[in-house]
C-alpha cells in the first residue's frame, strides 16, 4: 500500500512541475538571452504607511477615552491574551464582572471607531445618534 501511495504522490509532483520556478532568478528569452527577474520593491510607501498610522492613532485616542477599569480588563483580556479567570485574580474582581466590564469596553472602542469618529452613523440624509447604555 504504501509503495502505491508514493509512486502516486511522485506522479502527482511530475504533473505539478510546472507551479514551482526556480528561485535562482535566472530566465532565458527564447533567442537565448540572459533575462534577470523582476524582483519587488520592499520600501514602505507612504501612503500605504500613512493608512496604517490612522487606524492605529484612533485605536490609541478609543483606548485612552476608556475609563481605567474598561480599558484595564480590554487590555489584559484582547492585547495580552490572559483568561478570564486570572485577569479578574489580578484585579480583584469576581469573572462575572470582567465580562461585564470587557463587553462595555468593545462597544465603548466600537463607538469610538464608529465612521466619522463621533459615535454617529449616517443613513441617507438622517443622522442617528447612537444612545450609550451607562
Amino acid at each position: 500500500m504504501q509503495i502505491v501511495i508514493n509512486e502516486g504522490k511522485t506522479k502527482l509532483r511530475k504533473d505539478h512541475r510546472h507551479l514551482y520556478e526556480s528561485v535562482d532568478g535566472a530566465k532565458e528569452s527564447e533567442e537565448g538571452d540572459y533575462i534577470p527577474r523582476d524582483f519587488a520593491d520592499w520600501r514602505e510607501i507612504p501612503s500605504e504607511a500613512l493608512e496604517r498610522r490612522e487606524p492605529r492613532e484612533a485605536i490609541a485616542r478609543g483606548l485612552a477615552s476608556l475609563k481605567l477599569k474598561y480599558r484595564e480588563v480590554l487590555v489584559l483580556r484582547d492585547i495580552q491574551n490572559m483568561n478570564i479567570r486570572d485577569t479578574a485574580q489580578l484585579l480583584g474582581i469576581t469573572e462575572n464582572c470582567v465580562k461585564t466590564r470587557l463587553l462595555r469596553a468593545r462597544l465603548m472602542i466600537r463607538d469610538a471607531l464608529a465612521p466619522g469618529f463621533d459615535g454617529s452613523w449616517s443613513c441617507g440624509s438622517k443622522e442617528y445618534k447612537k444612545v450609550r447604555p451607562w
